[in-house]
């Protein structure tokens, strides 16, 4: 028994955990190495409005614009309100961003920001964060670490989480119970064929929490970003956004740099218009579409993004001179499990921060260097919240509707069981960049399938049942969203339609 449980170890976790850590004893439930998590993949930067020419309001509708009339600006204004306190809190503990010649942050600029007001540790600012996050966690002598920890299911008494079970690397099963439980898990890139996400980002809370009868909302919405490398043989490793801000331009076969001819903004537009564009442009030409920054300062290039000119030089590449393939991967997930402003589900005595979590704040669409912002600000709200008399978040029936039961119904189509590596292929496939009935309800029929088969209880078969969870939800939520907005576009509804879609959509079990 512990009073406080956090199962996940990147940037909403270990900020939660260091919050905790003078209330009570924290235990840390990681799924691998300490570090391995989407935050140590990170690389362009934290946004906060530190800069002289910024506001939290000039960031807040930068926000809300990038997410496509979706945001829920109260959880926004909370987002840049309190972003600058705990990143400035974040370099009073000794984080090693990049600094100017007088000494301060030094800001660089993504797409859809409209001033510089993105910190960055070179090309690496994830690792850089939580490797302070970390020290200051092994500093507390309340919280307490296991490694290699498969949680399989929450525990559930009374309508309200007690604990967690889960499989330690010899498949041996534990329970660990809490006065209050916090998911901190990460994304679900690994449900995508393409992704930049890590091994471990399978979606695990999303399907846990979901399991459990809590709420999740909005996972329809995918962020494919634009630029990861796409190079036969290669891994997909992630070209940061932070290249075309500094300059980088995407180009065609033939030299071409063809953004504006699809966005005003460019090589700057929101990411999924990138995403599509580089498809489209591929398909138009085609041809590869690759990034070049040949035209900039070889020595910068190379000083401002070495992880990436590294990664580049194991596959052959000069990131300074050479043309670099690049495509769009899954990368973030705008949806997840239900929150309020502090963390709290729909579940008592569990919360969520992160990118597991959904607090609305993202939108349709989120915004270039806002989920490590997302993760430190909502993880230290939660950590107060947990040490609060227990209560579910408020219901807001402004803002959701409920909408399961009016899912169409898929074709009936004959399928055989789904693998592991053909759940991330389906879905690939079909609710991916561009979505259309036919696509989804094949996918829905084949995960629906795949749903309902006895469960392997062996650490192997619980992660692939996690990943087939998640798949499913997120078919069905496109299936059912009939229009195109932000991260979600359906060829066969290819406009934005406020008068029926302007509403998150909430799933829970028994009603999907």
């Amino acid at each position: 028994m512990v009073d406080f449980l956090v199962v996940g170890g990147g940037v909403a976790g270990l900020r939660a955990a260091i919050g905790l850590g003078g209330a009570g004893r924290v235990l840390i439930l990681t799924k691998a190495e300490p570090a391995e998590s989407n935050t140590g993949y990170a690389q362009g930067g934290i946004a906060a409005a530190i800069g002289d020419d910024d506001t939290p309001a000039l960031h807040a509708g930068d926000t809300i614009r990038a997410g496509d009339g979706l945001c829920d600006e109260t959880a926004v204004r909370v987002l840049v309100e309190q972003g600058p306190g705990y990143v400035r809190e974040l370099l009073a503990w000794g984080a090693r961003f990049e600094r100017d010649a007088n000494g301060r942050p030094a800001l660089g600029r993504e797409a859809a920001h409209s001033v510089r007001r993105v910190l960055h540790a070179r090309d690496a600012t994830g690792r850089e964060m939580g490797r302070v996050l970390w020290e200051r966690v092994r500093a507390l002598p309340s919280v307490a670490t296991i490694d290699h920890a498969l949680v399989t299911d929450l525990i559930i008494e009374r309508g309200r989480a007690a604990g967690v079970s889960y499989l330690d690397p010899a498949g041996v099963h534990h329970e660990v119970r809490a006065t209050a439980t916090l998911l901190a898990t990460g994304g679900a890139g690994q449900v995508f064929r393409e992704t930049t996400n890590p091994a471990v980002a399978t979606g695990d809370g999303i399907a846990l929490a979901y399991d459990a009868g809590a709420r999740v909302a909005d996972l329809e919405f995918i962020q494919f970003h634009p630029t990861a490398l796409n190079l036969a043989g290669a891994p997909r490793f992630l070209i940061s956004e932070a290249l075309r801000g500094e300059g980088g331009r995407l180009v065609n076969d033939r030299g071409e740099a063809f953004m504006p001819q699809y966005h005003p903004d460019g090589d700057l537009a929101p990411r999924d218009i990138v995403a599509r564009s580089i498809a489209r442009e591929s398909e138009r030409t085609g041809g590869p579409v690759c990034l070049t920054l040949a035209h900039l300062d070889p020595d910068y290039v190379t000083r401002r993004f070495p992880t990436i000119a590294a990664m580049c030089r194991q596959v052959g590449l000069d990131l300074a001179r050479d043309p670099i393939p690049v495509g769009p991967a899954a990368h973030y997930i705008m949806g997840g499990v239900q929150t309020d402003e502090w963390g709290r589900t729909s579940l008592e005595s569990l919360f969520a921060a992160g990118e597991v979590a959904c607090t609305g704040v993202h939108g349709a669409n989120r915004l270039a260097s806002n989920s490590l912002l997302e993760g430190l600000v909502f993880g230290a709200r939660a950590a107060v919240a947990m040490q609060e008399p227990p209560r579910a978040a408020a219901p807001k029936p402004d803002r959701v509707t409920f909408r399961s039961a009016g899912l169409p119904q898929p074709s009936a189509i004959s399928h055989q069981p789904l693998t592991p590596p053909e759940v991330p292929d389906l879905m690939w496939r079909h609710a991916g960049l561009f979505r259309t009935r036919d696509g989804l309800e094949q996918a829905v029929a084949r995960l629906d399938a795949a749903a309902a088969a006895p469960l392997d209880a062996t650490p192997e078969g619980r992660r692939h049942r996690n990943l087939v969870t998640v798949a499913r939800l997120v078919a069905r939520a496109a299936l059912r969203r009939e229009e195109s907005r932000g991260g979600h576009f359906r060829a066969d509804f290819p406009a934005r339609d406020d008068a029926r879609w302007k509403l998150h959509v909430v799933d829970a079990r028994g009603t999907a």
